[in-house]
């Protein structure tokens, strides 16, 4: 038994990348845990549930609308990113290997909502 959200790639890439995400936040100062640390957490979060929310919507235009939240949110990470690796917290190694997943991830996404668009 599935649940239909399940079975889309954009779902299982940004279940993957926000426990990347995760993980990386884990090394972040203490002193962040209730700023940057959290923000991107919750963020991250926000792209596969409102995939997942959208997903179980009855329309779609309702669907597109939540794929578009899904971005934003995506885009929020990928500042945390940037502020991340400003403050010191992510190698440059990290930040450009975790960048190149959201931007590919990003690209995902909207492409899926393009094709929900003109279903």
């Amino acid at each position: 038994m599935d649940f239909k959200f399940e079975k889309l790639r954009i779902w299982q890439t940004s279940m993957r990348f926000g426990e990347t995400v995760f993980t990386l936040s884990k090394h972040f100062p203490k002193d962040e845990i209730y700023s940057l640390t959290s923000q991107m957490r919750r963020a991250v979060d926000s792209v596969a549930l409102n995939i997942a929310e959208g997903a179980t919507g009855n329309s779609k235009a309702e669907f597109s609308k939540f794929v578009g939240y899904s971005l934003r949110s995506l885009a929020e990470v990928v500042t945390c990113l940037h502020k991340a690796r400003l403050r010191g917290y992510l190698t440059a190694e990290q930040f450009d290997q975790t960048y190149r997943e959201a931007f590919d991830l990003m690209n995902s996404i909207a492409a899926f909502r393009n094709i929900i668009r003109r279903a």
